[in-house]
């Protein structure tokens, strides 16, 4: 919270409370040293003032602001109890103000409230800082009840692969928990700070400890000032603050570079719609790889730093940043935010939101109308009267990470994790991961990647396997049934159909390797996301998102004609089951039809079961038996 730690003695112009000339003299010059912030002789100065008169009150005030100013707080809290004693006029009522402050950012929140009481009581009470006073009373009552309740918080140090005698500070974590990103300030050998430069660390497993560190490096790493990294959720893409660079267009500017097994690109500055003249820093894109939330210095914000949102086009360019309103931010300074992988729940840090002192974290959740909900302070011990700048939540929910000097450690700032409680989690994601490559030269692929909610037809990730590995890592929030596609222009697309409930145990990772086929006569693709009720051969509605993407295949490849074949289980008579897989197969057709892809291209048939991929002995076995597919007859 904002420290608002001068009475404004030195500039006032009121009478004074003494008539001693040189109580006065030795004010005046006491006065003009503070203002040169000569502090040691504006304090003799204030002391010999007070020496020739004991009730000299705007002595006794500007003393404290001295007290203040070289950090000795509980020397200025004294004084303001004498002000106290001796002002019955209630002159100064600003005197219990500022001495509940120093109490509650001392965390004597108890002994803070009756303070900022009897200021907001004070005949004369109602001055400029009657606001601040009442905020700061608010935030007193809520700290002295979260204290005593406090909230479960156990951080665990990542340990030394990470955290040196520096300060390290925690950027981000790739889904599958095997990649951790992070600015590291380190010790020279002469025990000086070096300069910030970003390092990751990869391990084979999460159970693993995070092996030592390597720098990012050039070109994203530069002699220069840069800061709060993050990546996309897949992974491909780094973005980051640079400060007073080249070309930029404000005091900090927010750039992108892409990322292949670990190596940056060149920095492309995001463009004037999202870098103005201001500061723009602390990016967090969504899981979508289309939603970036940033804090900047902005006009037509609501306080100091604020926080954004802007949304990608499919050409390239950024919509015009929307701030996120007044529930979140406020008339001081709102930063840090994080948007977790199930695109509603923000975490953030702010010094103007009820809270326990300095800058703490709170989350929000969105509603269904993508509305922002009142902020949760994350609670004491996690937020204490000190500054918590910011929070990675882990794609599950469970995992939070922190950067901080006040849990012991390396020293310096250290990261630490912790196990996130109920009430403050989001909703839980897991993620689907591999390696795209061509199914007849083994070689990686970058791909598009696609996931598209079946019930309610949205594209909510959009991502690209690493061109260099092939490798790909895709994020799926709970509680819904996803499309995955995977497509490269010349080949087949893949479709895998994802359904999660969001219990614990459907929560684990979706290991999938994909050889993607070359289009040729000959080749078939399962479409895994087509569905018909029992006995039944109309499309459900939930397939109108995977038959889409074929007509836009079928006109992305107009010369090329395909069969529809429809398969089922074993269940039923064989003579049942080759009627329904053909009638299966033609609604298909007869949806491409309608949706103009030409009837001299497409030609349908049934199966039945005589071709199972699977055992039909399980439930699972049939399912995957239960299908329905697309032959590439003709290529021209």
């Amino acid at each position: 919270m904002p420290l608002l730690m001068l009475c404004a003695i030195a500039s006032q112009a009121q009478a004074l409370s003494t008539t001693s000339r040189k109580a006065i003299k030795n004010f005046e010059e006491g006065r003009s040293n503070f203002t040169l912030m000569y502090y040691q002789q504006a304090r003799a100065d204030l002391e010999k003032a007070i020496a020739a008169d004991k009730d000299f009150l705007e002595a006794y005030l500007l003393l404290a602001d001295v007290y203040k100013a070289i950090g000795d707080s509980d020397q200025a809290l004294e004084i303001y109890k004498k002000v106290v004693v001796i002002d019955q006029q209630h002159q100064y009522p600003e005197a219990w103000f500022f001495a509940g402050l120093i109490c509650y950012q001392q965390a004597q929140y108890a002994t803070s409230i009756p303070w900022f009481e009897n200021f907001l009581a004070a005949p004369g009470g109602a001055t400029a800082k009657a606001d601040d006073a009442d905020y700061y009373l608010h935030c007193a009552e809520f700290a002295r009840v979260a204290v005593v309740n406090p909230v479960p918080f156990v951080p665990v140090n990542i340990g030394a692969g990470i955290n040196t005698a520096g300060d390290e500070y925690i950027n981000a974590v790739r889904a599958d928990e095997l990649t951790l990103f992070f600015t590291g300030r380190q010790m020279a050998a002469d025990g000086s700070k070096e300069g910030d430069d970003f390092y990751y660390s990869v391990r084979s497993s999460d159970t693993m400890p995070w092996p030592a560190s390597t720098k990012l490096g050039a070109p994203v790493n530069t002699p220069g000032d840069e800061g709060a990294l993050t990546i996309s959720w897949d992974g491909g893409t780094l973005l980051f603050a640079g400060c007073h660079w080249d070309g930029g267009y404000g005091s900090c500017d927010i750039y992108a570079s892409q990322l292949s097994a670990n190596k940056a690109g060149t920095p492309v500055n995001l463009g004037p719609v999202i870098n103005t003249a201001k500061w723009e820093s602390q990016p967090s894109l969504a899981a979508d790889g289309r939603t970036l939330y940033f804090a900047s210095t902005r006009g037509g914000g609501f306080g100091n730093s604020d926080i954004w949102c802007s949304h990608l086009y499919n050409d390239g360019s950024w919509s015009v940043p929307e701030n996120l309103g007044d529930v979140i931010n406020t008339s001081g300074s709102e930063m840090a935010p994080f948007i977790h992988p199930d695109g509603r729940t923000l975490y953030f840090s702010s010094d103007r939101h009820i809270g326990l002192g300095g800058i703490d974290l709170y989350v929000s959740h969105a509603d269904s109308l993508g509305r922002w909900g009142a902020p949760i302070n994350l609670g004491y011990p996690i937020n204490t009267a000190s500054h918590e700048i910011n929070i990675i939540v882990s794609a599950t929910g469970d995992k939070a990470y922190i950067s901080a000097n006040r849990l012991g450690g390396m020293g310096g700032y250290d990261i630490f994790e912790f196990p996130l409680y109920e009430t403050i989690r989001p909703q839980p994601a897991t993620y689907a991961k591999g390696q795209v490559t061509d199914a007849m030269t083994h070689k990686p692929l970058e791909a598009y990647f696609s996931l598209t909610n079946l019930l309610t037809k949205k594209e909510i990730v959009r991502s690209f396997s690493d061109a260099a590995t092939g490798q790909f890592i895709v994020c799926i929030p709970a509680s819904r049934q996803y499309a995955l596609n995977v497509s490269r222009k010349g080949y087949l697309f893949y479709s895998e159909n994802i359904a999660i409930s969001g219990l614990a145990t459907e929560l684990k990772p979706h290991l999938i390797n994909i050889a993607l086929q070359p289009i040729e006569a000959g080749e078939t693709m399962v479409l895994r996301n087509i569905f018909f009720d029992t006995d039944k051969y109309e499309l459900k509605e939930v397939s109108l998102v995977e038959l889409d993407i074929l007509v836009n295949f079928l006109k992305n490849n107009p010369g090329i004609g395909v069969q529809i074949s429809g398969h089922t289980d074993n269940i039923g008579s064989a003579e049942y089951n080759l009627t329904l897989s053909r009638n299966r197969a033609k609604a298909v057709v007869d949806y491409l039809t309608d949706q103009n892809i030409a009837p001299s291209r497409l030609t349908f048939e049934g199966y039945g079961d005589q071709r199972p991929v699977a055992e039909n002995a399980t439930a699972q076995g049939r399912a995957l038996n239960r299908r329905t597919e697309v032959m590439i007859m003709s290529v021209e």
